[in-house]
């Protein structure tokens, strides 16, 4: 592995002016695509492109989807369609090549397929582009190792070299009928062991575990990690071998779910990088601080009908921070596992009762505990018992009112198929406050 040093940066940078495309070449040879799309952060426009055109198309393909979206887009902006036909989307693999197209225009689309020149693969494109990109059929490629049931083993063999010219790797081989359904997978094992058996059907695993195109991506993942898989095949309606997803496809669409999830449970309501402008990165923070906002407000409010309260016992102001902190970590916390269970599949919609049950126990638990300290501590230190009394009482009631509101918001959310990562965010932390508040205020003013 070469480490990419500020003196190796500068060298390459140097040979890119003065145009030496052995040793641009030389110094690209030993690289990892991953680390030539890192390098690429170092380079302008121009010298990316003046790397590229010296790269084989197969690791410029590789290069060109290691690159983020937008430093893609600004490359491809200045390549002509036939270019970018020819040199990247010829060299990819289709679920690559569709990933790639679906972040161009129509008519860009339309141009950059009427110059592939495999028709095969271009139809292979648009077939795969009919499907929504959150689902199987979205994510999936064509390239497998495919063979009929019925086939000696000699004639497997031949055609599985066939097969694999074209292929960078080969995970299993998938075995259909005459009618093109999925009926096993063959074992590279048994294929060695076997040399000749009589049909592929005697020796093939069957009923293997495999998708429809129409299932979610979360499916996917959730099928690949339980089964510990490598590919995974994807057939259609009636059963018939349609493509394969691989692992890294998953972990890939599976890394940036959980990015959005961060983000929008940080209070972020769209999905940003670090390199996205001011005003993108403005747009995307400012509708939860305009909502924070409101909720200071209105505490605000509440605290001003208590106005009296306050002035007539001042030390009822000391704990406002420690009610409204706790009912949103409470809160949090609560919203957190189920929003994980929910991710996972472990917590299903049908177990929202015993869900709520456990959570109430927990809750409760962890009520008694804080207000018991907060009692103990305030009636040795404070002297007043009516505030003593109040604080705790109010934090009881606020622990178990965020535990339930915590449990309940993301599987609501989860069950309007709204994305249930909301409710760890500013949602529940401003929701708690404000009612944490008005819990606080109204047993104040009843025992104060």
């Amino acid at each position: 592995m070469i480490e990419l040093t500020r003196d190796y940066i500068d060298n390459l940078k140097s040979i890119i002016t003065e145009k030496n495309d052995a040793k641009a070449q030389a110094l690209l040879h030993d690289l990892y695509p991953a680390d030539i799309a890192e390098l690429y952060q170092e380079l302008n426009l121009q010298e990316a492109i003046y790397l590229y055109l010296l790269m084989d198309g197969d690791k410029a393909a590789d290069v060109l989807m290691e690159l983020d979206e937008e430093d893609r887009h600004k490359l491809l902006k200045e390549l002509p369609n036939e270019l970018i036909a020819k040199r990247f989307v010829d060299n990819m693999e289709t679920d690559d090549a569709v990933d790639l197209m679906r972040e161009l225009d129509e008519d860009t689309q339309e141009e950059i397929l009427s110059h592939i020149e495999d028709v095969e693969q271009a139809g292979d494109i648009v077939d795969l582009l009919k499907y929504d990109e959150d689902t199987a059929g979205g994510l999936m490629g064509t390239e497998m190792i495919v063979v009929n049931e019925n086939w000696s083993m000699p004639q497997c063999i031949d055609e599985m070299r066939k097969q694999a010219e074209d292929m960078d790797e080969i995970y299993y081989v998938y075995v259909i009928d005459d009618d093109e359904r999925l009926k096993g997978v063959l074992p590279l094992q048994r294929l060695i062991t076997n040399p000749s058996v009589s049909k592929i059907k005697h020796v093939m695993k069957k009923e293997p575990i495999s998708v429809r195109d129409s299932d979610s991506i979360e499916e996917v993942a959730e099928t690949i990690e339980k089964y510990d898989l490598v590919a995974l095949p994807v057939v259609d309606s009636i059963g018939r071998l349609v493509g394969r997803i691989t692992i890294d496809d998953v972990m890939d669409e599976v890394r940036e779910q959980h990015e959005r999830d961060y983000q929008l449970a940080s209070g972020i309501s769209q999905d940003v990088e670090t390199s996205d402008n001011v005003f993108t990165q403005t747009a995307a923070r400012l509708p939860w601080l305009l909502i924070g906002m409101i909720g200071g407000l209105a505490n605000s409010v509440i605290l001003g009908g208590f106005e009296g309260n306050l002035a007539s016992n001042p030390k009822m102001a000391l704990f406002i921070p420690l009610i409204g902190g706790t009912g949103g970590n409470v809160g949090i916390q609560s919203s957190a596992i189920v929003v994980q269970g929910l991710a996972n599949n472990s917590l299903k919609q049908d177990n929202i009762l015993p869900q709520i049950l456990k959570e109430g126990i927990v809750a409760l638990i962890n009520a008694s505990i804080i207000s018991l300290v907060v009692f103990i501590y305030n009636f040795f230190m404070l002297g007043d018992k009516g505030i003593t009394a109040s604080v705790s009482l109010s934090l009881f009631s606020v622990v178990m009112f965020a535990s339930i509101f915590g449990t309940l918001v993301p599987m609501t959310l989860d069950r309007l198929k709204i994305d249930p990562a909301l409710a760890t965010g500013p949602f529940i932390t401003i929701t708690n406050d404000i009612i944490g508040m008005m819990i606080y205020m109204f047993i104040s003013s009843a025992l104060t």
